[in-house]
């Protein structure tokens, strides 16, 4: 059954943590997903959250601790000593307990490390901290499942038995030779049915074993998990030895952080927010956009500006200057999304993205054509016919350039290793209404021979 959290549960559970009643919260409380628990957490002082997380068992501690919100679990980690997260830390998966160590100091981090029992726990997790959190080995989990080729059956599960402690969640059993290099995978029904002295070697498959190096770009693995629907995949060493593995929450946690990264740099905010973030760090992350709307802004009243004169024979041109740079603006805005949507499929450069282009080009030709054929009826009735000749034409212009300019935008930022979400924000639509108010004026001064 679905929980739902309501005030009045928080009421009762503020009650019970105060009284200390372990009847109520072993009823409402540890019975729950620990997703559910999570929530609950998230929503309570730190000190609250300690009492509720420490009457859990440590396998349902693991997993809160990972669900709750990122400042809310920095809070809490932050309220324990050293030598109770090292204990905590012993709980997590190797690559959870790294994610978290890495937001630590130098000095913190040695401190928690060596303050852990476990020497094999601690030895995965600096493995990992030596990982750039944007590549494979900076998302990969030491824990998995191994057979060698030259174990019998009965071996194998008795191997496989011990490295299950350590396991969570088994996906897969990864086959590897005496050296330790990857060289396929085992099915777990033919491991059960198979004869106890038969060999590893007889039983694996080698056929479409994906896997990736440790130094790949962690958008090279989303890309890898997601063409392939894998729900796990091995990663190896530059020598091909097994070193981890990566698992599909990992890559929905990784689509789901760039997917709110490049949504917050479309909309003008430069680093990661969240909603209860300080108003100084707010203010931070959304004034260099400002600046630069503001800027393009200051652009724009200069080219209205240097065509005054203009304006005060002809004032009618004043009526369709926002008409001009929202159409502009828009048009860049989809144009540039469309690319960058590509982009981020991985699609090929100068194949289905020069397609993009051209079909970007045709769609703003037949679009442009439409709606200036519109507002040539709309701007006529508003002053003459010569007038609407300049709005639409203008339109026709400025539409067709928007189009090229939010295509081509995303391709050079991507050149240069820039997040070519940039494109799809105040960007491209402060270029496109300094440029559409450009060409307006230069078309109306040029029709109207002034």
């Amino acid at each position: 059954m679905q929980f739902d959290l309501t005030k009045e549960f928080l009421d009762a559970l503020h009650k019970a943590i105060t009284e200390q009643n372990q009847i109520w919260i072993q009823e409402n409380i540890l019975e729950l997903h620990y997703a559910d628990i999570a929530e609950i957490m998230d929503h309570l002082s730190t000190e609250e959250a300690k009492y509720i997380y420490y009457c859990l068992d440590e396998d349902t501690q693991a997993d809160v601790l990972m669900e709750l919100e990122e400042d809310v679990r920095d809070r809490f980690l932050n309220s324990l000593s050293t030598k109770e997260m090292a204990d905590q830390l012993e709980n997590l998966d190797s690559d959870d307990a790294a994610d978290i160590l890495g937001e630590l100091d130098e000095d913190k981090i040695q401190e928690v490390i060596s303050q852990m029992e476990d020497d094999e726990a601690a030895e995965d997790i600096v493995d990992l901290l030596n990982y750039d959190e944007d590549t494979a080995g900076g998302l990969m989990q030491k824990e998995f499942i191994q057979a060698r080729l030259d174990w019998p059956v009965n071996r194998c599960l008795v191997e496989l038995r011990r490295q299950a402690e350590d396991v969570e969640k088994v996906y897969t059993i990864y086959v590897v030779d005496e050296l330790n290099k990857l060289v396929g995978l085992l099915s777990l029904k033919q491991l059960l049915f198979a004869d106890p002295k038969t060999k590893i070697r007889d039983l694996y498959s080698s056929k479409n074993v994906f896997s990736l190096s440790n130094n790949d770009d962690s958008e090279e693995v989303a890309r890898i998990m997601e063409k392939y629907d894998l729900v796990a995949v091995p990663v190896v060493d530059l020598q091909g030895k097994l070193v981890g593995r990566i698992t599909i929450d990992d890559v929905v946690d990784l689509i789901k952080e760039e997917a709110d990264k490049d949504f917050q740099l479309a909309s003008g905010i430069s680093e990661k927010i969240e909603s209860n973030s300080s108003v100084w760090k707010i203010s931070r992350a959304r004034l260099p956009w400002l600046f630069i709307g503001m800027l393009g802004g200051i652009l724009g009243a200069q080219v209205i500006s240097s065509f005054e004169a203009g304006i005060a024979q002809i004032p009618a041109l004043a009526f369709f200057i926002p008409l001009i740079t929202a159409m502009g603006g828009n048009v860049g805005v989809q144009s540039s999304a469309i690319v960058v949507q590509s982009l981020a499929k991985g699609n090929d450069l100068f194949g289905t993205v020069a397609k993009r282009i051209g079909k970007e080009t045709t769609v703003a030709l037949v679009n442009g054509a439409m709606l200036a054929t519109l507002i040539y009826g709309i701007a006529y009735l508003f002053g003459s016919s010569k007038l609407g000749i300049v709005v639409s034409l203008s339109l026709f212009v400025v539409i067709l350039f928007a189009a090229i300019f939010g295509t081509l935008i995303p391709l050079i930022l991507n050149k240069y290793k820039i997040d070519p979400a940039l494109a799809t924000g105040p960007f491209v639509t402060t270029l496109n209404d300094v440029f559409g108010l450009f060409i307006y004026f230069s078309v109306g001064m040029l029709l109207y021979q002034m």
